[in-house]
């Protein structure tokens, strides 16, 4: 079933928003949330991991299950799970029940993420199915733009605890945007029946193709350079550099837009570049911008603005990779796109988590743990880069 790129975009792009306006929406209110349970910066920064550890696990149901049944019951059922979780936030006595909260909304949120995927499989590939990803990451940007400052305001005029109302209230809102305007692009006759012997098998043959691990770590690592960013800068913009929950917000939100502002040229990129060769050199330059800023960081050049102004560069490049990597990993999988997606999805969320773990001990609630961090992650996007496109930079014909 075709439908119109730009109605497909929003409508998509809004979907996938729950997940990400679950952790924007909730940034500024963290450290007032820490001090009112009562609780460590770790202890708080540990709520993120479990998020993003549940997001990704979750993802390896929801895959099969949409090829089985169809895309929209598991939409459905996620966007549930979603609003149990919010309750759950919504009244927790401590810092574990949040945890465990938040645990249960990422459980529901993943449906969300990734069925949008697979319907773009489902429409389209190659240079069109960037473009609608593209789109879609224009949708979500309203998110990390419109989210951190929304819970500002909510913050000023009440408690943190309302911030997990309007969570709920925008499940109930992407229930209805899924029932009126989302068409089911899964016809009957292209379901796969849900069989653990074969989701296993396929597991198996996708940890087995190297090209398909190495273009999901491309964008699994550049990602998990933004989580990490995702559970510092709270605390480094308020604590170390003195900003306001709402000045934190236009901080977070500057550092948002390059993301999403580049990602709408990588289908133009990659048509006239070869997706491959965009992607690397987006890459390149991540990792160069990212390298540079933990250098100058570490020589004594602790400026605000300077480190708002890299990360910014960064993540322009980083807006280049995204999409291109996540077609070109779902292009030679189309008969099984539900399964490569949330397989995918669940290897990027894991990194994401993982790396949140890694560098938590170093954080001393200054700059250079968090840029380092993020450096780190550049580098192994690289790494992943070089090993697995480094073969298309080769050819003559741009892949």
């Amino acid at each position: 079933m075709q439908i119109g790129f730009v109605r497909s975009a929003v409508v998509l792009g809004l979907l996938a928003c729950v997940g990400p306006f679950a952790v924007d929406l909730y940034l500024p209110a963290l450290p007032r949330i820490a001090e009112d349970l009562g609780t460590t910066v770790a202890a708080a920064q540990f709520t993120f991991t479990a998020y993003f550890l549940a997001f990704g696990v979750a993802q390896l149901v929801y895959g099969p299950l949409a090829d089985w049944v169809g895309r929209k019951p598991p939409i459905y059922a996620g966007l549930v799970i979603f609003i149990a979780g919010s309750v759950v936030c919504a009244v927790a006595p401590d810092i574990i029940w949040l945890t465990v909260g938040r645990f249960v909304q990422a459980l529901g949120a993943a449906a969300v993420m990734v069925i949008p995927r697979a319907v773009v499989r489902d429409l389209h590939t190659g240079a069109d199915a960037t473009r609608l990803m593209a789109l879609i990451m224009l949708v979500i940007s309203i998110s990390p733009m419109l989210a951190p400052l929304t819970g500002s305001a909510i913050i000023a005029v009440g408690s943190w605890r309302l911030i997990f109302v309007a969570l709920a209230v925008a499940a109930l809102v992407a229930m209805a945007l899924t029932a009126l305007q989302l068409p089911e692009t899964l016809t009957p006759d292209k379901r796969v029946p849900m069989r653990a012997g074969a989701m296993l098998r396929g597991c198996g043959a996708l940890l087995r193709d190297g090209r398909f691990l190495g273009l999901t770590f491309i964008g699994g690592f550049g990602m998990a350079s933004f989580f990490v960013f995702i559970a510092s800068a709270a605390f480094v913009y308020t604590a170390h550099y003195g900003l306001s929950p709402t000045g934190f917000s236009l901080a977070f939100a500057l550092n948002a837009i390059g993301f999403f502002a580049t990602s709408q040229l990588a289908a133009g990129m990659g048509k006239r570049f070869g997706m491959a060769r965009a992607a690397f050199f987006a890459v390149l330059g991540f990792a160069v911008s990212a390298c540079l800023l933990v250098v100058l960081v570490a020589l004594g050049n602790d400026s605000l603005w300077l480190v708002m102004a890299l990360l910014f560069l960064a993540n322009a490049f980083m807006g280049l990779v995204i999409a291109p990597t996540m077609v070109m990993a779902l292009d030679e999988h189309g008969d099984n796109a539900g399964l490569a997606s949330s397989l995918g999805g669940t290897l990027q969320m894991v990194a994401g988590g993982l790396m949140i773990v890694v560098s938590g001990p170093f954080f001393d609630g200054t700059v250079l743990p968090m840029v380092g961090a993020i450096a780190v992650c550049s580098l192994l996007s690289l790494l992943a880069a070089a090993l697995t496109l480094g073969p298309d930079l080769r050819r003559s014909v741009p892949a």
